[in-house]
């Protein structure tokens, strides 16, 4: 799968431009989302190629809204990759039971990254 536009959901206006910056400079298109229910409104919206989410967000967080775009019929075909602080094994097999296809720990390398990206 040829990976071109990127949704990043993350509250942290911080990390949604460093990962905007990362992913830009190698040719991805990015639009970000600040919470778990923009996140829905964006996959559904714009279907991205992949969604990069964040797990602790205000409201709605990164596990619910994994598990709601993966179960939606019209969604559930978009890659999620898991992008969170929370790096317990316990939290990792948690967002993958919920429908991401990866989970990384912040801070990210952007060679790491990259790659996750080019082997979906």
């Amino acid at each position: 799968m040829a990976v071109k536009t990127i949704l990043v959901v993350d509250d942290s206006p911080t990390d949604v431009y460093l990962l905007r910056e990362m992913l830009a400079r190698n040719g991805y298109q990015v639009s970000a989302a600040a919470s778990g229910e923009e996140a829905i409104a964006k996959a559904q919206s714009e279907k991205p190629d992949l969604i990069l989410m964040d797990i602790v967000m205000p409201g709605m967080n990164g596990f619910e809204a994994t598990r709601a775009i993966a179960r939606d019929p019209g969604t559930s075909h978009i890659p999620i990759i898991i992008i969170s602080t929370k790096g317990q094994e316990t939290d990792k097999a948690w967002g993958l039971r919920q429908g991401a296809r990866d989970y990384v720990v912040k801070p990210i390398a952007e060679s790491v990254l990259l790659e996750k990206i080019r082997v979906l």
